[in-house]
């Protein structure tokens, strides 16, 4: 009832209220600029007031006043009281000529500046619909973009033109959320293609080894132990696939634990945990105290990838080394390795998830180790850069907040 009551009230668009408001805007000033119009006039000519010597000659003048008057007024013998009267009475007819004058000119003034305000009014009026529908037409524009938008159809956009003032910085925020909304669900799309690929993979090996068995009449106990070993790997590798998604889903929804931190007891505790590390991998640490505040867990997953990363991807012989240390308000944690040679355009890739460079293509990595570190950093409001190092390999730092007292 009451849905049905409010959609039949007559709305009234931007536009119209802006034409309203140049309306009544014009028409208020307009009628300040006649009221200080007409009173300046009205100083200007001073209401006359008659004499007392006219009140009364008016008043004891008889009713042939004026022929008599007209008879003296060429008489040198007429008599001095009468001629007296007659020039009071003509002074007087002056006085009231001049009062009626300028009460007409004043009713003339205020009833043609009321009636050229009106019209002027009707024409503001009109500019003023003209003038509101250009301005908002940038608005109608954006408004256009967004109700195309889409998750499928975010290619679109305002691309306005013209002075850089407050409709064009906002059709210019508006490209930049359209840019940052599809490089997000591209980047979403990648990944569910990306995530899903990599869960088939185990679930293949797995089905193959057990397909394989299962067409044999009369598979051997050796062969059954094969498939559980099989089987029991791609579960394993799709486990790790599962734990790091739902790692990286958890970070890039901002949820951690805030508590106190260090560094670098972090990273000698990746250390300790780190499987093996191979022969060829020479470990060289300098860790000073960096104490930060997050979510451990998180923090040992972040330290644990980049040790992980490090050793994964070096070379025979090749060397790492891990830093940790305090410069002002931020902390860092700094792997160095030796390894191929990565181009550096393509360094910001790795931090993407399911991204391996050829030169990058070791053993048992999904391509997420990387990306889940810039994810950690970014919820504990820091950030990972890499680059190039001399040589071959890559340098990876994380910058956190240090902790506050």
């Amino acid at each position: 009832m009451n849905r049905g009551r409010f959609a039949i009230r007559p709305r009234l668009t931007v536009r119209v209220r802006l034409t309203l408001l140049y309306s009544g805007l014009f028409a208020l000033c307009g009628v300040i600029l006649v009221v200080i119009t007409y009173g300046l006039l009205a100083a200007n000519l001073p209401a006359p007031s008659p004499g007392k010597d006219s009140a009364e000659a008016k008043q004891t003048a008889p009713a042939d006043f004026a022929a008599t008057c007209a008879k003296a007024s060429g008489n040198p013998d007429a008599d001095p009281d009468l001629v007296y009267k007659c020039k009071a009475a003509y002074q007087e007819g002056v006085l009231e000529g001049a009062t009626t004058q300028r009460e007409a000119t004043l009713e003339q003034l205020l009833r043609y500046s009321l009636g050229t305000l009106a019209v002027v009014t009707l024409l503001a009026s009109a500019a003023g619909w003209i003038v509101a529908g250009r301005v908002l037409r940038p608005v109608h524009r954006i408004t256009e973009a967004a109700r195309n938008a889409s998750d499928e159809h975010l290619t679109a956009r305002v691309a306005l033109t013209g002075p850089h003032d407050e409709l064009r910085e906002l059709a210019d925020t508006f490209d930049d959320m359209l840019d940052r909304l599809q490089s997000a669900f591209e980047g979403q799309r990648r990944f569910i293609a990306n995530a899903g690929h990599e869960l088939r993979t185990p679930l293949t090996v797995m089905r193959t080894a057990v397909d394989v068995v299962l067409a044999k009449p009369e598979p051997t106990r050796g062969e059954l132990l094969d498939m559980g070993r099989d089987v029991r790997d791609a579960v394993c590798h799709a486990q790790a696939l599962i734990e790091a998604l739902l790692t990286l889903a958890r970070t890039d929804r901002g949820q951690v634990d805030r508590t106190t931190v260090d560094l670098a007891t972090v990273i000698e505790d990746a250390i300790d945990a780190a499987p093996s590390a191979p022969d060829t991998a020479r470990l060289h640490t300098s860790l000073k105290p960096a104490p930060t505040r997050g979510d451990p867990i998180l923090l040992e997953r972040l330290a644990a990838n980049l040790l992980d990363n490090a050793v994964r991807y070096n070379v025979p012989g090749g060397a790492v080394w891990i830093s940790t240390s305090t410069d002002g308000a931020r902390v860092s944690l700094t792997v160095d390795n030796t390894g191929p040679q990565v181009a550096a355009g393509r360094v910001g890739e790795l931090f993407e998830p399911f991204r391996r460079l050829d030169e990058r293509t070791g053993d048992g990595g999904f391509g997420l180790g990387l990306a889940i570190v810039a994810s950690i950093a970014v919820a504990h409001d820091g950030q990972a850069v890499a680059s190039v190092r001399p040589g071959g390999g890559l340098s990876v730092t994380v910058s956190l907040p240090a902790r506050t007292a």
